[in-house]
């Protein structure tokens, strides 16, 4: 027992772990089950008293994909060739020729549209700086590499709107990822409204610029919405007599606020404020309201109630920073109030381009272009908002607010303060966002219905159940007592290869159901291997710990060959194969590894208890 000390601890906290890591699964279930019971506004109750709850379990859970849930999955294209068509200069029947080329080279090539373009072109003679330079020196080599990067960046755009749209929309975790150097595969779990979502994802994006109201102007109106939240008599801060919204304050007996304890006095605290209450509190610099991200939606929810948007001023509009900041592994939000009405679009915009900070090591900033219009209208907003900020908004999210310095004339501006490069890049891909000038075409589209994927589940489980039962069975039959150890393991490895699943926030398909069932048989053909040899050596006359060991000693060097050849083609087919063929392989992948972990550690410590006990194995 005591040799096996430290495998046995190793062995509990793995199934400790694993069961840890599906718990979440667990409650979640359990959460859906309840909210199936209910209807109306008893769900309605149930959910909002266990929403910080029900959201954790639902981002902790094992997750299933869209042929066993349901939903769409979109394969979308960026059409590089419209933004090469787009940004050239000094279009010419050559260029026009040797362009139609490359369109019918791209339809059929795997090639970068970009390394075909510069093959078309030096095929005719022609050079790529007649086109797309400044310089008609610069070699073809330079300009293609600096296209190259221009369409690699098109795509970064593409990804980043798309991934704010479709959190807007409010689709619970969707699936987006870039495929070979022009593609995206959106997923969307749960969605079967086609035409909404083909809108949502080829629509142009809104890119907005708008002015960030006083902070002190700000949080007059946060006292008036938790008034008219509390049910007080509010003052008439715009021309709305909002006084008669508010229920009448009744409450005459004073609060004793010395003889409460912290709990109370923050109960009592939430009844009088029930806004600020929802606000994890200021920024200490700019006096910003900061917000938890599970208080968002709720947030949210109160500031679209009619009673509260007529308390808000007519030209003041609240909106959330797109992205959350990381504060002790939790996420938090600024809501800012800005202009209602935007002080200029995207549609101005003609350049930007993220570069390291020379005044800031390690810094990064961003300098943005604007056409003629643009830049005169820009001049007369900096001009007359000198120290204050401005929000750069695309598609309602708010994803920068600098600090206007001076008077801008020339529509050149420069946004400093970024922490580093990716921040800085970020912010050009947004800037750059609001005018797509790569069009996203949507060339695959395929829904499931949530039917077929109960159809997959059930189908899934049987198959599963029934390939357990079948080993479990032959195992016990043909092995005894070293058949019912391995079955043990099996059930084991099956619970380790969930819990990382679950772990990882992996998704479980159709093809993972299949990879789980061809690692359980791998598993047990292991132990087949073992027990043959343990069979072997009990032949000879061997005593029962001496053959269990030559046994285990043996058949290793099979076994490791086996599975690590079978996992290097699981590595193979996650890393060149796309979709089901990449949820196959990890699936693979992972029970190969938890499979030798069963066989080998977990059967063989358990035989050296039971023969330490004395206890009679028998292999068959």
């Amino acid at each position: 027992m005591k040799k096996n000390r430290t495998k046995l601890v190793i062995i509990i906290a793995a199934i400790a772990l694993a069961i840890y890591l599906l718990f979440p699964t667990y409650k979640d279930y359990q959460f859906r089950k309840e909210l199936s019971t209910k209807v109306g506004q008893d769900s309605l109750d149930y959910y909002t008293k266990n929403e910080e709850a029900i959201r954790e379990a639902r981002a902790k859970r094992l997750k299933l994909g869209l042929d066993l849930q349901g939903g769409m999955r979109v394969v979308l294209e960026v059409n590089v060739l419209q933004l090469l068509q787009k940004i050239a200069k000094n279009v010419d029947d050559n260029f026009r020729a040797a362009f139609a080329e490359v369109e019918q080279e791209a339809k059929i090539s795997d090639m970068s549209v970009v390394d075909i373009l510069r093959a078309k072109f030096e095929a005719r003679g022609l050079r790529l700086s007649r086109y797309y330079s400044s310089d008609i020196r610069e070699e073809n080599s330079s300009v293609a590499s600096r296209l190259a990067d221009e369409a690699e960046k098109s795509v970064d755009r593409a990804m980043e709107v798309v991934r704010n749209r479709i959190d807007k929309y409010g689709v619970a975790e969707p699936g987006i990822q870039k495929q070979g150097s022009r593609r995206i595969i959106v997923e969307l779990p749960g969605v079967s409204k086609e035409q909404e979502v083909r809108e949502l994802l080829q629509s142009t994006a809104l890119l907005e610029f708008r002015i960030v109201k006083d902070v002190n102007r700000v949080v007059k109106v946060v006292e008036n919405i938790d008034k008219i939240l509390a049910g007080k008599p509010i003052e008439d801060t715009t021309k709305t007599d909002t006084t008669k919204l508010a229920k009448k304050d009744t409450s005459s007996t004073p609060v004793d606020s010395a003889n409460m304890t912290d709990q109370q006095k923050f109960e009592q605290f939430k009844k009088d404020h029930p806004f600020s209450a929802l606000l994890a509190g200021q920024n200490p610099y700019t006096g910003d309201l900061i917000v938890a991200g599970e208080n968002k939606s709720k947030i949210n929810q109160i500031l679209k109630k009619p009673e509260i948007q007529k308390v808000i001023p007519n030209d003041m509009e609240f909106l959330f920073t797109a992205k959350p900041h990381i504060q002790e592994g939790k996420e938090f939000f600024t809501l800012l109030a800005v202009s209602r009405e935007p002080e200029l679009t995207g549609t101005v915009i003609t350049d930007a381009r993220a570069q390291p900070d020379p005044q800031m090591t390690g810094g990064a900033i961003v300098t943005m272009k604007m056409n003629n219009e643009g830049a005169r209208e820009w001049a007369r907003i900096t001009g007359a908002n000198v120290n204050k900020r401005c929000a750069i908004v695309l598609d309602g999210g708010i994803f920068s607010y600098p600090t206007i310095k001076t008077k801008i004339i020339g529509g050149d501006s420069q946004i400093d303060g970024m922490a580093n490069m990716e921040e800085a890049r970020l912010l050009e891909i947004v800037l750059k966002a609001g005018a797509l000038p790569a069009p996203v075409d949507i060339i695959e589209q395929r829904t499931v219905g949530p039917s077929l994927g109960e159809d997959s589940i059930n189908k899934g489980i049987f198959s599963s159940i029934l390939a357990i039962i079948l080993v479990v069975v032959f195992m016990i039959v043909y092995y005894r007592t070293g058949g019912v150890m391995a079955d043990f393991a099996v059930l084991l490895n099956t619970l380790f290869i969930l819990g990382v699943l679950a772990g990882f926030g992996g998704t479980l398909t159709l093809p993972g159901i299949a990879a789980i069932i061809l690692t359980l048989g791998m598993s047990v053909d292991a132990n087949v291997l073992i027990y043959e040899r343990i069979r072997e050596e009990l032949a000879t006359g061997k005593t029962l710990r001496a053959a269990i060991d030559n046994g285990y000693s043996k058949a290793f060097s099979a076994i490791l060959d086996s599975n690590v050849t079978t996992i290097l083609t699981g590595i193979i087919l996650y890393q060149f194969g796309t979709g089901p063929i990449q949820g196959f392989a990890l699936n693979l992948i992972i029970g190969l590894v938890a499979s030798l972990f069963s066989a080998i550690v977990i059967t063989r410590v358990i035989f050296d208890i039971m023969t330490e006990k004395g206890m009679h194995v028998n292999f068959g």
